[in-house]
């Protein structure tokens, strides 16, 4: 097994002596994003506890719909074209080919729909499947399955996802991993995506990659955890004999801050790279080395953002935020009240300052930390061979 990490701020011609990049991991307006994490991030804050009970109330008494964010979801704003291109062209800029797979939550409908676009028609067949397991949830990179019978074996995920069984688990990840084209990837390991605790989903990782690891093809380094967060994943894939692979998981318009650099011609030729040479090298990109809270809030500016150009129905956030109606029927906010409170109005306008370049500016200023060094790799980027 050989790997490198690679950060271009510190080697700018790491990518030269490869003929292709490859980006994996990134979501579009195909991707249903739950609304949990509101709830999650008010429990922290009374204020804001007391903001969202009212509004519940309210909401409830004025148009009798109840409250439900485990039921709601938001959508990013980029669309699949869109979205494949800001990978793309990320890629070429750096004088390499590209491979984009674009991993929607458990749904393939944004790579189907490019494999007509003639520029995009070799797009891999990919998703991000959640995939329950004993006391907690994993998300699984599934890339690169069969044209002819990419439809049936997501019909066999989706139908894991709602009614799981280990034994189910094990015969999914085996079937996957008899097809010598498909790559599983294990994305953001180390993220308690449920909550139950980071003690008790450290222990259900390690079950998952005891038990089920030999048909798992790589961890993700992703571009968009801590650092520190990916230091833990490499040397839990020390400890477990597993490569390690990029993952963007880009929601936004900002590009995929982690890649693959490959000389494979192909994304199936890039599998086999992974798989049976067991080579990876991953490059990280400048825009890693911003401040993660800044990072973040772009990103929630990318959401936030009004689109004019946009289809109707997708221009403004409220129409790519989906809430049950009074009947419980799926609606986009902007049809369930005549305008967003007032409180999130504010909100959203403190959070736009971002688009003013001094405010960025203070705001990296006030954020900023040292760059993340490569400590966390023996050799300080070189090729590593446990």
């Amino acid at each position: 097994m050989r790997r490198k990490v690679t950060c271009l701020w510190k080697e700018p011609g790491a990518a030269k002596p490869y003929r292709a990049g490859v980006s994996l991991h990134s979501h579009t307006n195909h991707s249903k994003e739950g609304l949990s994490f509101i709830t999650e991030f008010a429990a922290r804050y009374w204020l804001l506890r007391r903001v969202i009970a009212a509004e519940g109330k309210r909401a409830h008494r004025e148009h009798a719909v109840t409250v439900d964010l485990e039921k709601g979801y938001w959508t990013p704003p980029l669309p699949p074209l869109a979205a494949f291109e800001l990978e793309k062209k990320q890629i070429e800029n750096l004088g390499l080919d590209s491979m984009v797979s674009i991993s929607d939550h458990d749904n393939i409908e944004a790579p189907m729909l490019l494999r007509v676009v003639p520029e995009a028609r070799r797009i891999p067949v990919s998703l991000e499947w959640t995939a329950p397991f004993q006391q907690t949830t994993f998300h699984f990179g599934v890339h690169n399955l069969p044209s002819g019978r990419a439809e049936s074996i997501m019909r066999v995920l989706a139908e894991y996802t709602r009614n799981p069984a280990e034994h189910r688990f094990r015969e999914i990840l085996s079937a996957l991993h008899e097809i010598p084209e498909v790559l599983v990837v294990l994305n953001h390991p180390w993220w308690d995506l449920q909550g139950v605790g980071i003690e008790l989903h450290q222990r259900m990782l390690r079950a998952l990659l005891c038990s089920h690891g030999q048909f798992i093809h790589a961890l993700e380094l992703s571009g968009i955890r801590r650092w520190r967060e990916n230091q833990a994943v490499l040397h839990l894939s020390e400890a477990c004999n597993q490569l390690v692979v990029s993952g963007g998981d880009r929601h936004g318009r900002e590009p995929n801050a982690a890649l693959n650099l490959t000389n494979a011609e192909s994304f199936s030729g890039f599998v086999h790279q992974l798989r049976r040479e067991r080579t990876s090298h991953i490059l990280f990109m400048p825009q890693y080395t911003e401040p993660y809270a800044l990072r973040v809030l772009q990103t929630l500016l990318d959401v936030i953002r009004e689109y004019p150009d946009y289809s109707a129905g997708s221009r403004h956030w409220d129409e790519r935020v989906f809430h049950p109606d009074c009947a419980g029927m799926i609606r986009p906010l902007a049809l369930l009240w005549e305008r967003p409170p007032f409180y999130i109005r504010y909100i959203f306008s403190v959070i736009r300052l971002l688009e003013m370049a001094p405010v960025r500016r203070a705001m990296q200023l006030a954020l900023a930390r040292r760059q993340p060094e490569q400590g966390f790799v023996p050799g300080d980027g070189q090729e590593v061979a446990p």
